[in-house]
């Protein structure tokens, strides 16, 4: 696998690069992980989420937020620099387990992470993601073609998640989003 870091990157410039990435997956040349920011962005799955954006897209545009319609799963989410981003190209139909255990393993590996850095968090039944105490640290979506993966998660780790708060995070009513550096009070946990 091929282990990616793209720093600050506009989202459209992601799409192309996990498109690229795929062309050589599915030619048999290895599965790649982005690591990335993005600059602020707001983006909806395929389920919509649209109702969950309280001003109009215009607002939001004008105001140096792209706002975007997505290729992946899941509702309304928001990108913005101190969130990082993992897009995982992989071929699906070589992993045991499926569809079902990449989406679980993408999630073990946010939680893994953080309780290297003392900080515990876990699942919610019927809520995709992971969550410290009821508030949401990290969302996935993914987007498959041909068995193979893009897009993948984001998980908040700076302080400011002041785009986050404009919105229905992940479509779902009363979630309040949380950080790495705000559950821990301090800074030793960055983007490096």
């Amino acid at each position: 696998m091929r282990l990616i870091n793209l720093g600050l990157t506009d989202y459209e410039d992601a799409l192309r690069l996990q498109s690229e990435a795929a062309s050589l997956v599915a030619d048999g040349g290895p599965e790649s992980l982005f690591l990335l920011e993005h600059p602020p962005t707001i983006t909806f799955g395929k389920n919509g989420g649209e109702e969950h954006l309280p001003l109009p897209a215009e607002f939001f545009e004008n105001n140096g937020v792209k706002v975007i319609r997505s290729s992946r799963g899941g509702s309304i989410t928001c990108h913005f620099p101190g969130q990082l981003v993992a897009y995982p190209v992989m071929r699906i139909d070589k992993r045991p387990g499926g569809l079902r255990r990449f989406f679980h393993d993408m999630e073990e590996s946010v939680i893994r992470t953080l309780a290297a850095f003392g900080l515990e968090s876990g699942r919610m039944e019927g809520k995709p993601g992971v969550w410290v105490e009821g508030k949401k640290i990290c969302s996935n979506g993914i987007a498959v073609k041909r068995w193979i993966s893009a897009h993948g998660l984001s998980r908040n780790v700076g302080r400011d998640l002041a785009l986050l708060e404009t919105v229905t995070p992940c479509g779902l009513p009363g979630v309040q989003a949380t950080s790495a550096q705000g559950e821990t009070g301090n800074g030793r946990i960055t983007m490096e």
